[in-house]
């Protein structure tokens, strides 16, 4: 059954999705980074260029060719893909994902304002009420 792990309390859930994506590709992990909206992808896609001053994130679009798809830790998606097969599915959308049981992993992240509060709650007792077991971690960043 897929691991759900909640994080809340996120100033900046771009910044934390990139801090989630680094440790998915130390632990060898295939990301796939949901979101409909294009300009969360866009900003993604720069923030992940420069997150860090010493390493980079090897990332690429999910309208890219599918070799570099296949070769590439973190694909970014309006969309959700199952292939090629990804490890982890960290979701940027306020709704919950279908297609959960095709990741081994699914990451929400919980940002501080009231709306972004409530959509989460919303998602949680989704995947409480399927039975899902589910990991929270309260963000201090």
């Amino acid at each position: 059954m897929t691991q759900i792990l909640f994080y809340s309390g996120s100033n900046d859930k771009l910044q934390t999705t990139c801090r989630l994506c680094a440790k998915a590709v130390q632990q060898k992990k295939k990301v796939l980074v949901y979101t409909p909206e294009i300009s969360t992808l866009d900003q993604l896609d720069e923030l992940l260029w420069t997150f860090s001053p010493t390493s980079f994130i090897p990332h690429c679009s999910i309208l890219e060719d599918d070799q570099l798809i296949s070769a590439t830790p973190v694909i970014l998606c309006n969309q959700i893909q199952v292939n090629p097969p990804f490890d982890v599915l960290i979701n940027l959308h306020n709704q919950s994902p279908h297609l959960i049981d095709q990741f081994t992993r699914l990451i929400e992240i919980a940002g501080t304002s009231h709306e972004d509060k409530l959509a989460a709650r919303e998602r949680y007792r989704f995947y409480k009420n399927a039975g899902y077991e589910i990991q929270h971690y309260h963000l201090n960043d």
